[in-house]
């Protein structure tokens, strides 16, 4: 078998497939997912001679092919890898590509093409993937001379890792995976980030010693554990109170006394106010977007009330919507490190604040509201509760999409950097392959997925690739037996007249069980406790995935309304 390439070798004859998996290894992947399809089975071969260095991971659909790539990308910090084929693999895998392109993630996805002598005549299963996917991507690009993979493929991760990471697709076109050409290699991409001038922190500095209500707002990809801790030096040594952008609560611990609450979808109200009444916002990563702002209300656009200290890895983010008083455009463990260093603001005004926000979030984070009038069999925010005291505290949570997610947003307490792995794109099915990608990543760690019944059954299938891999996830589905949010948006906008939202599911505990898997289901909470302990203890002995389906009351929309109030109210306003 071939060995890592560490420098450019001397040119030799080599197809372009060859080629290409000798570019991987010097890029340093070791991880590639894939659905195999006929316009790539030269790149398939070549892998087969990297398979001690390169692991193959097939998945039972495209989607969960990129999703996983995506999710990868998110744990480990370094660029996701896909390949699909031509045609309707590519069409299915471009929900992930659209995940990575929204969550700033990045992505290679290489897609088998028609030879070059086909091309252009609407062949069989032909696409030009510059149209398709150049408004979601960073770059696209098709590689029509085996003497430019190196070239191509050096840029695709040069391109995907700087300044706002994201997706690249390359297109591989079957002729030239089989041509063979002499070229040397190319060089380990290098990620170019900014980092910030002395005149932009002094900036910052001088309007933190103006504030008498600042807030920061952390998000975005590419902190690294040593930048989380920087950042924690300078909200410690500035007693700022620290919120989380949009499913990025995992860059500040939520134990932390700092901490104060998630800015996103359900927002707890009074950190919403805090928000509108701060005078300074540092937001450092996020890109400001409709679900951190909550429509684009919590700031004024195009200048908001508050002072706004930007910071992203993107210029091209950077006064895009908001304008704000100091932009500075800077990779983020670039500009932590920098915070780290600045002297701290001496008696703050605003000292005593952190302590009435964080107790805010503590109040929010108490049984919910929508239990006021009774019981339900299954009480969610306990089995929230159940879980955290039964996995350790750095394990991962990955979820997809839906009203379900709610309960982990605001009731889990995320400890600390990639142990949070969701969309921001809003992509259902996202929560179960990112789970495998996770634990795949990192076998050591406690891995759990949560799906809601409608999120689960788009990329369930993926059970069948853990069970192959023996990846040992959990998987908790929410089954409501309905499309959850959009029955909630129904019933506001169109009270009493639901139609389209309702599921028939199948049982989803013998659904696992047919895959290999542990399956089992939850209708009480007591039931939940038992059941999980069987499930964990499964997933240590086996080293399979386990499910748990839990079967909601269909009422309990969120935490804080049942459908029933929500028409009600509905129909008042009306």
């Amino acid at each position: 078998m071939s060995s890592r390439p560490d420098s450019p070798r001397p040119n030799s004859p080599r197809t372009g497939a060859r080629l290409l998996v000798d570019q991987l290894l010097i890029q340093g992947v070791n991880h590639a997912f894939t659905v195999p399809g006929e316009s790539f089975l030269a790149v398939l071969d070549a892998l087969y001679d990297s398979r001690d260095m390169v692991k193959l991971i097939v998945n039972r659909h495209e989607s969960g092919a990129t999703f996983m790539a995506e999710a990868y990308a998110k744990l480990t910090g370094q660029p996701g890898v896909a390949f699909v084929t031509r045609g309707p693999g590519a069409t299915n895998a471009a929900i992930g590509v659209h995940v990575a392109h929204q969550d700033s993630s990045p992505l290679i996805l290489f897609i088998g093409q028609v030879g070059n002598d086909f091309v252009e005549r609407e062949a069989f299963q032909e696409i030009d993937y510059r149209r398709m996917f150049g408004q979601m991507t960073k770059w696209v690009a098709q590689i029509d001379r085996a003497d430019r993979v190196p070239e191509f493929v050096a840029r695709a991760f040069q391109v995907a890792t700087s300044g706002r990471a994201g997706p690249v697709v390359l297109a591989l076109p079957e002729d030239m995976q089989s041509v063979k050409a002499e070229v040397g290699d190319a060089l380990c991409h290098q990620p170019v980030l900014g980092a910030p001038s002395d005149m932009q922190i002094a900036a910052l500095r001088r309007l933190l010693g103006r504030a008498q209500r600042p807030l920061v707002i952390l998000g975005g990809f590419g902190w690294t554990p040593a930048a989380c801790d920087n950042f924690k030096r300078f909200a410690e040594a500035n007693y700022l109170p620290v919120a989380c952008a949009f499913r990025f609560q995992d860059l500040f611990d939520n134990r932390h006394p700092n901490y104060i609450g998630d800015v996103g979808v359900g927002i707890n109200p009074k950190l919403a106010q805090r928000i509108k009444d701060a005078d300074l916002i540092l937001a450092i990563g996020p890109r400001l977007g409709e679900m951190t702002t909550s429509g684009y209300t919590l700031l004024d656009v195009p200048v908001p009330a508050q002072a706004l200290i930007h910071v992203h890895p993107g210029v091209e983010e950077l006064g895009r919507v908001f304008q704000a008083q100091l932009m500075i455009n800077s990779g983020l463990p670039q500009f932590a490190s920098r915070l780290a260093m600045m002297v701290p603001i001496e008696e703050p005004p605003w000292r005593e604040t952190v302590t009435s926000a964080r107790e805010e979030l503590e109040a929010w984070q108490q049984r919910p509201a929508v239990y006021a009038h009774g019981d339900p069999p299954l009480d969610l925010w306990e089995a929230m509760q159940i879980l955290s005291r039964a996995i350790p505290p750095d394990a991962i949570i990955a979820n997809g999409a839906g009203n379900f997610a709610t309960w982990a947003h605001r009731f889990w307490r995320y400890s600390g950097l990639r142990t949070q792995i969701a969309p921001t794109a809003g992509a259902m099915g996202y929560g179960v392959p990112a789970a495998i990608a996770a634990k795949i990543a990192a076998p050591e760690r406690t891995v759990i997925a949560l799906a809601g019944d409608g999120d689960f059954l788009m990329t369930g299938q993926e059970l069948a690739t853990a069970v192959q891999y023996g990846v040992g996830v959990l998987v908790l589905v929410f089954n409501n037996q309905m499309y959850g949010t959009i029955r909630m948006h129904q019933e506001r906008e169109f009270p009493g007249r639901e139609h389209g939202t309702a599921l028939v599911n199948p049982d989803f505990a013998k659904l696992a069980q047919a895959y290999g898997a542990f399956g089992a289901t939850a209708a009480t909470t007591d039931q939940f406790g038992i059941v999980l302990s069987q499930a964990l203890a499964f997933i240590r002995e086996q080293r399979l995935p386990a499910l748990i389906e839990l079967t909601m009351d269909p009422e309990i929309i969120t935490p804080n309304a049942t459908l029933s109030a929500i028409r009600a109210t509905a129909r008042l306003q009306r």
